[in-house]
């Protein structure tokens, strides 16, 4: 899962972007309020990390700004502004999340995948397809119940997929939601790791729309 993370402090961004990358996240940094701006309306992120007092433009302007143009890509909103009156504007601008620094890395994965999910109207802890499902928090996959061992970019060619069960997406969709910035990219990658995938937990699980891109099937809703 690939998110923005917009912080201008260089001993706390470069902390968080490597504790959120050992949580499994793709992880692009910028460090200022323009800089977040422009990348977070690329539309190619899950999610935002964004701190409020960045040079160049103020978070909470950025905030505004991307609301206004219609941008909903979530946003977490991650500051030393504590006051009441400071939460309350920054949900009230079109923040999804407020949290005050220091916050534990581990909760603040847990908010980013809660945020992801409620974007994607999925509200359970885990994405099914069939006979397999798939544990964001775990980074587990299983099949028929018995737990398959994925490398870590199968692993995130699979979340990419269930995430947008019932679409298709096209190979370089699945690269930009898979690789932050700085990889290199060979032009098979993404149907190499499709075949594996095929192979580890059974060749109807990803369907090809020739042409256009992969899809895999939405899991109907139980009753």
């Amino acid at each position: 899962m690939r998110i923005l993370l917009a912080e201008d402090d260089a001993m706390l961004g470069d902390g968080l972007r490597a504790g959120l990358r050992q949580a499994g996240f793709q992880v692009d940094w910028v460090r200022d309020g323009l800089a977040a701006e422009r990348e977070i309306a690329s539309g190619v992120y899950a999610a935002a990390v964004l701190d409020l007092g960045l040079p160049l433009k103020d978070g909470m302007d950025v905030l505004k700004a991307l609301r206004q143009r219609r941008i909903d890509t979530p946003i977490l909103v991650l500051t030393a502004r504590d006051a009441v009156p400071d939460r309350v504007m920054g949900l009230d601008t079109g923040a999804d999340d407020y949290v005050v620094k220091p916050v534990d890395l581990i909760e603040l994965s847990a908010r980013l995948r809660s945020l992801v999910r409620r974007s994607l109207g999925q509200f359970q802890d885990s994405l099914r397809c069939g006979d397999v499902e798939l544990y964001p928090a775990a980074r587990r996959v299983t099949c028929r119940t018995d737990e398959v061992a994925l490398s870590t970019r199968e692993y995130d060619l699979l979340h990419a997929l269930l995430r947008s069960a019932g679409r298709v997406l096209s190979r370089e969709q699945l690269e930009q939601q898979m690789y932050s910035w700085g990889h290199e990219v060979e032009s098979n990658t993404i149907e190499v790791h499709i075949h594996h995938l095929r192979r580890k937990l059974g060749a109807e699980l990803i369907r090809t729309v020739r042409g256009v891109g992969y899809t895999v099937q939405r899991e109907p809703p139980t009753t």
